[in-house]
């Protein structure tokens, strides 16, 4: 049985990758406190990914919880960058574009998900009937 990962998944484990590499080369006073942090986020914000794709209820607590996971990695990344951790200033621009297109697939799964807008589908129930005038409808409105 094949099946497809879905592209926040895979975002998920490249950014993981790609912090792996960086974290490794942050200074030493870095490397094992704020990028042993750095990398326990990453590996949360995938996990969770793979938990909410693998979600079979529906529900909005998955995505949630990626959701705040993928925040307070993006807090986490810019105090890296803001004790200079990093080597240089691009790969500390390379990651944040990731982490923020990883939160914009989020969000767009959430807005999917939750389809409450204009574009909503309504459930079967609530739509109207395909004929919208009928004798029965218009001898019931007349007195």
């Amino acid at each position: 049985m094949a099946y497809t990962i879905p592209g926040i998944v895979k975002a998920a484990e490249r950014f993981m990758a790609d912090l792996e590499i960086a974290a490794s080369r942050f200074p030493r006073a870095h490397r094992y406190t704020l990028g042993s942090d750095l990398r326990h986020q990453a590996m949360e914000v995938t996990r969770l990914a793979h938990r909410a794709w693998r979600d079979r209820t529906g529900t909005m607590a998955p995505l949630d919880a990626l959701s705040d996971a993928i925040d307070d990695l993006k807090l986490r990344l810019q105090l890296a960058s803001q004790v200079r951790a990093f080597v240089s200033f691009a790969q500390f621009e390379a990651l944040a574009r990731s982490i923020s297109a990883l939160g914009r697939q989020c969000g767009g799964w959430r807005k999917q998900r939750s389809a409450k807008g204009q574009n909503a589908r309504p459930s079967a129930a609530a739509q109207r009937p395909p004929i919208l005038s009928s004798r029965a409808a218009s001898s019931e409105a007349i007195p």
